[in-house]
């Protein structure tokens, strides 16, 4: 299942998407602040006992965040190695230098991915990309000629990995795909590059033709409202942040990131 796909059924899918945009990006925010395993694992913690209230079956989130899982094992197993060096030292070989300190920031690191692709995931995965561009123009007045475009470009997501799909079938059917692996990805990738030009170019056509790049106030098929359970989700992402500030002040291990 694509990532870009909501899943009507999940139960945070009946939240604006403005809602979801602006908790996760309270949640990050206050992430991206300090590096420290306490805030990131509070978070963490806090966002998986609510992860059974999205409505998400759990292998639907494996699905969609292994990649990120992968991802934050290999730059933690990075950090380990050649990270900051401080307190006892555990291994050193060359450039590798295991130490407490290498430890702990890779603790930090993995626990502060996990605890930031989570909620971004919740979000891509319960919001359909028409919705969130209905709020983005009309709740938070974002200029519509930007929102429409970056909606279109989205929209042709998928087409472009079933471009992909088609162009490898088709080489491997003239026999190109037998030998020269990296020459057939270079090759793939560039005609999926063209295709790419002459779809936007008819797209951006289609658009103008149709004045969607036209002066003046446009109108919408669909409204978009914010309504009280919408300011409960972003009360709730507040209390998060708050719960994970509060918890690394008390132990002592809040540290600005500009201050490493």
């Amino acid at each position: 299942m694509s990532i870009l796909v909501a899943d009507p059924r999940a139960r945070v899918s009946s939240f604006n998407p403005v809602a979801k945009l602006v908790a996760t990006l309270l949640i990050t925010v206050t992430l991206l602040l300090s590096i420290d395993p306490v805030s990131a694992g509070v978070t963490l913690v806090l966002v998986l006992a609510l992860m059974p209230w999205s409505g998400l079956s759990a292998r639907m989130l494996w699905l969609r965040t292994w990649p990120l899982l992968i991802a934050a094992v290999l730059g933690a197993a990075a950090t380990v190695l050649y990270g900051r060096v401080a307190g006892q030292t555990y291994l050193q070989w060359g450039l590798v230098h295991v130490s407490d300190g290498s430890l702990e920031l890779a603790a930090a690191i993995l626990l502060r991915v996990l605890a930031i692709s989570l909620p971004a995931v919740v979000l891509l995965s319960t919001t359909d990309p028409t919705d969130l561009a209905d709020g983005l123009s009309q709740l938070l007045r974002l200029p519509a000629r930007f929102v429409l475009g970056a909606l279109a470009g989205l929209r042709l997501v998928g087409l472009l990995i079933e471009d992909w799909r088609e162009l490898s079938l088709a080489r491997r059917a003239r026999g190109v795909a037998d030998t020269g692996r990296v020459r057939r990805l270079s090759g793939q990738a560039f005609a999926l590059f063209v295709l790419a030009i002459r779809r936007g170019t008819k797209l951006a056509t289609a658009m103008e033709a149709r004045g969607f790049g036209a002066p003046g106030a446009r109108t919408w098929a669909r409204r978009s409202v914010l309504r009280p359970r919408d300011a409960v989700l972003v009360l709730i992402a507040a209390g998060v942040a708050a719960a994970s500030v509060l918890a690394a002040l008390a132990a002592g291990t809040w540290t600005f990131v500009w201050s490493l």
